[in-house]
């Protein structure tokens, strides 16, 4: 079943399948090592769990079966990064929490909420005391940078005001030129030459843009900045955003240089 409330659980869970990577590095902070028995193939941090965890495949194509046989009694997964279809079979057989994170407000309920699930309130509510304090100090540009974020080539696709990604661009100070589409619109590179967008940010992931891609686009686009990104700072809503802050902070002071 689809879990509709965190205190649907009088024990703490005992064996966790976490279908999302930042909210698989979010349980290792919560201090669920032993409980957590499978992730995907990309969840990549912690680094010891992704050698030792069973993995179910990937975010959007999952071993159903594998997962079965793991039999667990609660599974984290999230509407985007996961397949509806997939989970709906799954939540047939299995207690399944499903997430929808697109703020940083929700994601700091999301923390507390996974802590109550895991009965980890304490350590939970330390978590995101620590990402406030940390985000307070995150004081926005002003004025604000025209922006476009690519997250994919052939064809190139940016994102839409109601992603997190877009909600990390406004506090690092930077205006996406797509806030008023919606998810992850497809862009051209003479939309893009158009725009009077300052900044092109290329993301890690998913797609691994690397410095062979920036000049690329240096060379068509002369009279804008061109970077490389962490896409993990920008899209990661566990634990992770403990970093972000700092991050978003460095990256601004290197582009006022």
């Amino acid at each position: 079943m689809i879990i509709a409330t965190t205190s649907h659980f009088t024990r703490p869970p005992q064996k966790i399948i976490s279908l999302v990577p930042s909210q698989t590095e979010l349980l290792w902070s919560l201090g669920l090592q032993q409980q957590v028995t499978g992730i995907t193939k990309f969840c990549v941090h912690p680094q010891q769990w992704f050698t030792t965890k069973t993995r179910v495949g990937g975010t959007k194509m999952l071993n159903l079966d594998l997962i079965k046989k793991l039999s667990p009694d609660l599974i984290i997964a999230n509407k985007e990064e996961n397949v509806k279809e997939q989970i709906e079979i799954l939540a047939s057989e299995f207690d399944v929490w499903v997430t929808d994170v697109n703020t940083l407000e929700d994601a700091l309920m999301m923390i507390l909420d996974l802590g109550q699930l895991t009965h980890t309130e304490s350590i939970a509510s330390e978590l995101v005391a620590s990402i406030k304090k940390n985000f307070y100090q995150l004081q926005p540009a002003h004025p604000s940078i025209p922006a476009v974020y690519l997250i994919w080539k052939d064809p190139y696709m940016t994102v839409g005001g109601d992603t997190f990604i877009n909600n990390m661009m406004k506090r690092c100070g930077y205006q996406n030129m797509y806030e008023a589409k919606k998810r992850y619109p497809v862009v051209s590179l003479q939309e893009l030459k158009e725009s009077n967008c300052q900044l092109i940010l290329l993301s890690s992931e998913p797609y691994p843009f690397t410095l062979k891609n920036v000049d690329q686009l240096q060379q068509q686009f002369p009279g804008k900045k061109i970077i490389l990104v962490d896409g993990e700072m920008f899209s990661w809503y566990g634990s992770r955003l403990l970093e972000t802050p700092l991050y978003l902070k460095k990256l601004r002071e290197d582009m006022s240089r």
